[in-house]
């Protein structure tokens, strides 16, 4: 499966976001996909993830309570959106995927598909 995430941009302190993760090639339907981000000089970090079906969702510590994904299996989509966001959430942010079971889904070596990512500024 292919992936490419978009929407990302600049953004002022306090702000949302919402971040758009595209998949093409296989059926999307079956797969777990997660968000993660990477900011310069730092480790990747587990955003969340969303499971095949969309009903249930996990959240990484640093964006829990701010974070909702949600995806839309009909047009191969899977959402992140993000609220009060903070000049320390500007980085790179990236969607990946794998069919279940995952290892540990908190993880970017566990997930075999991974796309490019789109790069989120926040201001101060």
């Amino acid at each position: 499966v292919q992936l490419q995430a978009s929407g990302g941009g600049l953004v002022q302190a306090g702000g949302s976001l919402r971040l758009s993760c595209a998949a093409s090639g296989r059926t999307f339907s079956d797969y777990v996909v997660a968000w993660f981000r990477q900011a310069p000089g730092k480790l990747r970090e587990f955003l969340g993830a969303i499971n095949p079906t969309g009903l249930s969702t996990t959240y990484g510590e640093a964006v829990q309570g701010r974070t909702t994904i949600s995806r839309d299996n009909a047009q191969n989509t899977v959402s992140l959106q993000m609220n009060s966001l903070k000049p320390e959430d500007t980085a790179l942010y990236f969607c990946a995927a794998d069919v279940p079971p995952i290892r540990d889904r908190s993880r970017p070596q566990y997930y075999r598909y991974s796309g490019r990512g789109t790069l989120v500024t926040v201001s101060s």
